[in-house]
């Protein structure tokens, strides 16, 4: 039992004497890693004058899951897509339905829910000038295209819709369209 409190009373003076060194150094590191960061290059690329550099991806790849649109965010690339570009998606009630929930969440503020330029933030005249459906001369691959790019103050919803979504609020936006014709 002495052997066993002098051993204590010797640890605990060797820890007070490890301990009360410098307060601005620490004299033991228990985990270093955990102190000082390991620094590490993203990707292990290094750029001009030794700074970290992202690598990019080959030119032309596509992410996985995504279709290329081909056509450019231009005039010609509009007009193009408007008489040209066609839905690959059967029409259909479930493509219907799908495309009136992604309109309503996407759409509907400043469109309407009946497509008349008329939703939320054109009646708090956040925006104004939302144009009307039926005021349009609009085809499925110009309403696509102008999901995809974005079109005067709409920005693009690209990033939002996947494609087939995208396709989807193009068949419910022509079904609104038809209905304002009416």
């Amino acid at each position: 039992m002495k052997n066993f409190a002098k051993i204590i009373f010797a640890l605990v003076v060797t820890t007070m004497i490890v301990s009360c060194g410098d307060n601005r150094t620490p004299s033991v590191q228990y985990m270093p890693d955990m102190y000082e960061a390991v620094p590490y290059e993203p990707n292990g690329a290094v750029g001009v004058n030794g700074e970290a550099s992202n690598l990019k991806p080959v030119e032309g790849t596509i992410a996985r899951g995504q279709v290329p649109y081909e056509y450019p965010n231009t005039i010609d690339g509009y007009n193009q897509a408007l008489n040209e570009l066609k839905s690959p998606l059967e029409k259909n009630d479930d493509n219907l339905e799908n495309g009136k929930k992604m309109y309503t969440i996407y759409c509907a503020v400043c469109h309407g829910t009946k497509g008349d330029g008329n939703g939320v933030l054109s009646q708090r005249e956040k925006f104004n000038g939302v144009p009307n459906f039926k005021d349009r001369a609009i085809t499925e691959g110009s309403i696509y295209h102008v999901i995809m790019h974005g079109r005067n103050l709409m920005g693009s919803h690209a990033s939002q819709l996947r494609v087939e979504e995208r396709w989807q609020v193009v068949q419910y936006v022509e079904k609104l369209r038809n209905d304002l014709l009416k």
